[in-house]
């Protein structure tokens, strides 16, 4: 029994420095993938954890040189894919109706009050030729929503999930490259900002909750409040053009400026959404699938 004590903690000694050295070669590996990538990066090279937390690095999209300008040839015959899309807001605006009858409603310029986790990234999906020549892209994958919430100047703050959910864009005109005159223009679908699970503050919800606001009973079915107590998971329908402002043909990486809007957070149905305006900027790699 001796003998077979040792020689199990020889063994054990000899697995543990062989995951050690395991994982060594694979510190170095991913090291070097790193040192040696000519690929766009949004975290400059050289920087620690330490200088990313908290300063909002980690949420913006990688950039291309400015001096790149190139094009990116597409065979018709072959299959393609958009990947690591990654989409940056920037601006923000929300559609306000006019005090006077006179004039027209605008978009108010507001301020996001999400800190560092506005960005949508590592988007996917597939590039396809359409009948009449021009170029399409579905959008399938990746973390493709955030949710986000605007303050307007004079206080009002508006909630809405930043999404690109089943994006399909398309070029305006015939192509066989993308290049930096090439434009995606289309519509995406929008989620409900709140999950059937989510109670608002009397209790309330879609599958849980209580039916009405347990203080006033007898008004359950009063048509003022009706509408508060009869939740909805409501979706809605966004538009967002995408303008390719830099190509480079060497590493497939495409770059540009983004401008979509889409609506705002309904509270479940309990009031009518209003346009929001989203503007920034984007980055992607275009690959053979």
């Amino acid at each position: 029994m001796a003998g077979f004590d040792i020689n199990k903690k020889r063994f054990l000694r000899s697995n543990m420095r062989f995951r050690a050295f395991i994982g060594a070669v694979c510190a170095l590996g991913l090291f070097a993938v790193t040192l040696f990538s000519d690929a766009a990066q949004a975290v400059p090279k050289g920087v620690t954890y330490d200088d990313i937390v908290n300063t909002g690095l980690a949420n913006s999209c990688p950039q291309i040189e400015q001096t790149v300008r190139g094009s990116i040839s597409l065979d018709k015959g072959s299959s393609y894919e958009l990947r690591s899309l990654c989409i940056e807001p920037l601006e923000y605006f929300v559609k306000q109706e006019p005090v006077s009858k006179r004039a027209e409603a605008r978009f108010v310029p507001g301020k996001s009050l999400t800190r560092y986790t506005s960005t949508l990234d590592q988007v996917s999906g597939p590039l396809k030729f359409n009948s009449d020549g021009t170029l399409s892209f579905l959008e399938q994958a990746g973390m493709d929503f955030q949710a986000n919430t605007v303050l307007l100047p004079a206080g009002e703050e508006f909630p809405f999930l930043f999404t690109v959910k089943g994006l399909k864009a398309k070029t305006s005109e015939p192509t066989t490259a993308i290049t930096t005159s090439t434009d995606f223009e289309g519509d995406y679908r929008v989620p409900s900002y709140r999950t059937s699970n989510f109670l608002d503050p009397k209790g309330r919800g879609l599958t849980t909750g209580y039916d009405s606001a347990v203080a006033i009973p007898s008004m359950a079915d009063d048509e003022e409040i009706r509408k508060e107590n009869v939740k909805r998971y409501v979706t809605g329908t966004g538009h967002m053009s995408m303008l390719v402002s830099k190509v480079d043909s060497s590493t497939g990486e495409i770059s540009g400026i983004f401008e979509c809007v889409q609506p705002s957070d309904t509270d479940m149905g309990g009031k009518a959404a209003v346009d929001v305006k989203i503007r920034g900027v984007f980055y992607g790699v275009v690959e053979e699938a």
